[in-house]
C-alpha cells in the first residue's frame, strides 16, 4: 500500500501541478498535459514488456528493483532543467508502474483465502486512492506555496521508505509453478476478457478526458482560491478511497452489476461537473462523487480481468494496469486536443460523458454474454 501510494502520487500529482509546471517550464497547459499522457503511454506499452522479461524472477527480487527505478527517475524529474528532461523522467518512472502493481496484486491474492481476493486487490489499490485523497491535493497546495520540485522530492522520500519496507516485509511466495508466456497470453483471447478490456479503454478514456484538466478547470470555473481547490482535490480523493473500499466488498458474481452502477454514476457526474463547479457546496459534492465513481470502478474492472484470466496468474494483474493507462493516455490526448482546439470545458465534459456511455453499453453486452454462458452459475 505504501508503494502504490508513492506510485499513485507520482502518476496523479502532476494533474494538481499542471498550472505551476506550465508556468515554470514556459509551456501551455495543453502541452503540460503530455506529462500525464506520456506517463500513461509508458505504463501501457513498456510495462508489459518489462513484466514479460521478468516473469521468472520472484517478487522479493523484483519489487526492490522496481522501486529503485522509481527513486532514480523521480530524482531526475526533481532536478529537470527543462520540460523535455521532465518528460523523460515521467517515461522512466512509468516503466515500473504496471509491473509493480502487477507483482503486488499477485502477492496479495496468493496470501489470502480465495473468498478475500477482491478485498486483497482493493487493499493494494487503497494506496493509490489515498494518494489521490492526500498526495494530489497536498502536492497542489505545496506547489502553490513553494515549488513543484519540492513535491517530487517528497515522493522520493516516500519511495525510500517503501524500499526499506519491501526489503524487510515482502513474503517469499511462489507466484506460479512455471512461467508459460504462450499460455498466459492465450488467456486474453477469451471473449469476456476482450469485452472487459474494451470497457476499460472506453470507460476510463472518458474519465481522463476530463480528469486530466480538473485542476485548471477548478481554477477557471470554481469560486475557490488555493485552499478551496486543495479541499476539492481532497474531496475527490476521499470519494475515491470510499469508492474503492465499497467496491472491495462486491462479490465476484456481482461485479458486472456493480460496474453498471459505477459507470452510470461516472456518466452523470461528468455531465453535471461544469454546471456544479461554480457553486461552492455543489462543487465539493460533485468532485466527491467523481472520485467515488472513478475509483469505485477500478477494483471491479481489475477483478474482472484477474479472475477471468486465471490462466495468466503472472501477467493478468500487470496487463490490467497497462490497459488502464492506455485508456488514461487516450483520454489525456483527447482532452489535450480538445483544449488545444479552444473548446470550452462544458463541451469537453460532454464528449467525456459520451465516451463513458460506450463503456456502459459494453458492460450491458457483457452481462448478457455472462448470462447466456452461465459464467457465474
Amino acid at each position: 500500500m505504501l508503494g502504490t501510494f508513492a506510485i499513485g502520487m507520482s502518476e496523479y500529482v502532476v494533474i494538481g501541478l499542471l498550472s505551476q509546471i506550465a508556468g515554470d517550464m514556459k509551456v501551455s497547459i495543453s502541452t503540460a498535459g503530455l506529462l500525464v499522457s506520456v506517463y500513461a503511454l509508458s505504463v501501457a506499452f513498456i510495462g508489459p514488456v518489462m513484466r514479460i522479461l521478468t516473469l521468472r524472477y520472484r517478487a522479493r527480487v523484483l519489487l526492490p528493483i522496481f522501486v529503485g527505478i522509481f527513486i532514480a527517475s523521480n530524482m531526475l524529474g526533481m532536478l529537470a532543467p527543462n520540460f523535455y528532461v521532465l518528460l523523460l523522467s515521467r517515461l522512466l518512472s512509468a516503466a515500473m508502474h504496471a509491473p509493480f502493481f502487477g507483482v503486488s496484486m499477485s502477492v496479495a491474492t496468493n496470501i489470502v483465502h480465495p473468498s478475500k481476493r477482491t478485498q486483497a486487490i482493493a487493499l493494494v489499490q487503497t494506496g493509490l486512492t489515498i494518494a489521490i485523497m492526500i498526495g494530489v491535493p497536498f502536492g497542489a497546495f505545496l506547489g502553490d506555496l513553494a515549488n513543484w520540485r519540492v513535491v517530487f522530492g517528497i515522493m522520493v522520500l516516500v519511495a525510500i521508505a517503501t524500499l526499506i519496507g519491501i526489503i524487510k516485509c515482502t513474503p517469499d511466495v511462489e507466484m506460479s509453478a512455471e512461467p508459460n508466456l504462450k499460455k498466459e497470453l492465450k488467456a486474453f483471447k477469451q471473449p469476456q476478457i476482450i469485452i472487459t478490456i474494451a470497457m476499460i479503454v472506453f470507460g476510463f478514456s472518458g474519465v481522463f478526458t476530463s480528469y486530466t484538466f480538473v485542476e485548471p478547470m477548478l481554477k477557471e470555473i470554481s469560486p475557490f482560491g488555493t485552499l478551496g481547490i486543495t479541499i476539492c482535490l481532497f474531496s475527490f480523493g476521499l470519494g475515491g478511497v470510499i469508492g474503492n473500499v465499497v467496491s472491495g466488498n462486491v462479490t465476484e458474481e456481482k461485479l458486472t452489476i456493480g460496474l453498471f452502477i459505477s459507470f452510470l454514476l461516472l456518466f452523470l457526474t461528468i455531465i453535471l461537473l461544469v454546471y456544479a463547479l461554480p457553486i461552492g457546496a455543489l462543487a465539493l459534492i460533485i468532485v466527491f462523487l467523481f472520485g467515488f465513481g472513478t475509483f469505485g470502478t477500478t477494483p471491479l474492472l481489475n477483478s474482472k480481468i484477474i479472475f477471468g484470466a486465471s490462466d495468466a496468474p503472472l501477467l493478468a494483474s500487470t496487463m490490467v494496469g497497462s490497459i488502464f493507462n492506455l485508456a488514461n493516455f487516450i483520454g489525456a490526448m483527447i482532452g489535450s486536443g480538445l483544449l488545444g482546439m479552444g473548446l470550452p470545458y462544458a463541451q469537453i465534459t460532454l464528449i467525456s460523458g459520451s465516451i463513458i456511455l460506450i463503456g456502459i453499453v459494453l458492460n450491458i453486452g457483457n452481462y448478457f454474454y455472462e448470462s447466456r454462458y452461465q459464467i457465474y452459475k
